[in-house]
């Protein structure tokens, strides 16, 4: 077995206790882990490309700059997470003052989690995966979700298309378990009324 694939097998703390050991190759294997999921979460959740680049560098810089103080008895996964929803927030405030928005990015698939966003959705509301089967409709749904207050947007993405569970969510942006499901259901709501607008919408 080489080098390279001995790292791919070891855990995300083990990686971290690596790196600040001085082991050169333990942050690249890191950030190639994450390279498509926390950067995908990233474009989701600003609706910019460029924006998630910059923000997914940033989230990486600040882990190895803050890596001596992380708690090694907890997950890393929360915790990269928690750094770059921050780092994202910062970065969109800074993009909406100068009126730079984007609206470009798809929404994929999602990936099951606690009480899915499908399970929880009214039977006669579409899923946003099913709404993707049409250009028109991939675009209202991104622009539903674009629109929706950005803690209920958070806590959905997280969810339903990262399949955090709830305790998860919770520790990764500080808040008690009951607000974290408060949101996701205020979110369901939000998505649901809004979706039926455009339905309706269209129809007329």
């Amino acid at each position: 077995m080489t080098e390279d694939s001995k790292k791919t097998s070891i855990s995300d703390n083990d990686l971290l206790r690596l790196h600040m050991e001085g082991d050169a190759q333990a942050f690249p294997t890191l950030i190639k882990r994450y390279r498509n999921e926390l950067y995908n979460f990233l474009a989701k959740f600003t609706y910019d490309a460029e924006l998630a680049e910059d923000v997914f560098q940033e989230a990486f810089l600040q882990l190895h700059l803050s890596a001596a103080s992380f708690d090694m008895s907890r997950r890393l996964k929360p915790w990269l997470f928690t750094i770059a929803a921050n780092k994202a927030r910062d970065a969109m405030r800074s993009r909406y003052r100068r009126q730079a928005a984007s609206l470009d990015a798809t929404i994929p698939g999602g990936s099951e989690g606690e009480d899915s966003f499908v399970d929880l959705m009214p039977s006669k509301i579409p899923t946003p995966d099913e709404t993707l089967l049409n250009l028109e409709a991939r675009k209202a749904v991104q622009t539903i979700i674009s629109r929706m207050p950005d803690k209920l947007r958070m806590v959905l993405l997280l969810s339903y298309f990262h399949g955090f569970q709830y305790s998860q969510i919770a520790e990764m942006l500080d808040v008690p378990l009951g607000t974290v499901k408060s949101r996701l259901h205020s979110a369901i709501k939000y998505f649901a009324q809004k979706w039926k607008a455009v339905s309706e919408d269209t129809k007329a």
